[in-house]
């Protein structure tokens, strides 16, 4: 089952995709902490990273919100490379960059207990 990876406060993870979720670049912090290096990551379906008690119906949600052109806030349980986990609570921003290529930047920072608490509860029901 693996174990839980604790972010800190001051974590700070990023990345890029294109617009069908390959990813394009990763911070350093983020290849650290899913246990990828940037070249095992880049060229590859985000859901690298998603864990497998991730509900389909969350990342349905993201997408809709984001190929809308808005920007979507939630809370993620992400799987590493080992195998162990890690929530965050992310922000995915619809953007265009200067050559014209569309895509999308995923911010994330920390969850509190209460709040994986609460979206342990919420995603084991959800399918």
């Amino acid at each position: 089952m693996g174990k839980e990876i604790k972010l800190s406060l001051e974590s700070f993870l990023l990345s890029e995709t294109d617009e069908k979720g390959i990813i394009r670049y990763a911070n350093e912090e983020f290849c650290e902490v899913s246990g990828f290096k940037l070249d095992e990551l880049v060229g590859k379906p985000h859901n690298i990273v998603r864990h497998k008690d991730m509900p389909k119906a969350a990342f349905e949600e993201l997408w809709k919100t984001v190929k809308s052109g808005k920007p979507w806030k939630g809370f993620v349980k992400n799987a590493t490379k080992s195998g162990d986990y890690y929530w965050v609570f992310a922000t995915v921003f619809p953007f265009t960059s200067c050559d014209g290529s569309k895509g999308y930047i995923s911010c994330r920072r920390i969850a509190s207990r209460n709040e994986i608490e609460k979206y342990e509860n919420i995603y084991k029901n959800m399918k």
